[in-house]
């Protein structure tokens, strides 16, 4: 059963969906950064940290579930260091 959920775990972080919007670094956005966000429909705007709400509809939108993957635990935490 072990090896069995190590096996899903890395099939489900290697299949990204293609037209999935990536992360974002901004946890709040200024200005005109935050004007094109709101004239974004939320399921195409980025994944942000933090963003409970507008991750959890667009998880939704493009897999069917709110429930997030490792890889967006991953993906959020990594967004937030500068450089990357």
């Amino acid at each position: 059963m072990r090896v069995f959920s190590a096996i899903v775990l890395m099939l489900t972080m290697a299949a990204p969906a293609a037209a999935e919007p990536g992360w974002s670094g901004s946890v709040i956005a200024f200005g005109a950064e935050r004007e094109r966000l709101q004239s974004t429909p939320i399921e195409q705007r980025p994944y942000r940290p933090f963003h409970f709400y507008g991750n959890a509809v667009r998880r939704n939108y493009y897999r069917g579930t709110v429930l997030p993957a490792p890889r967006d635990l991953f993906e959020g935490a990594t967004s937030l260091i500068p450089g990357q």
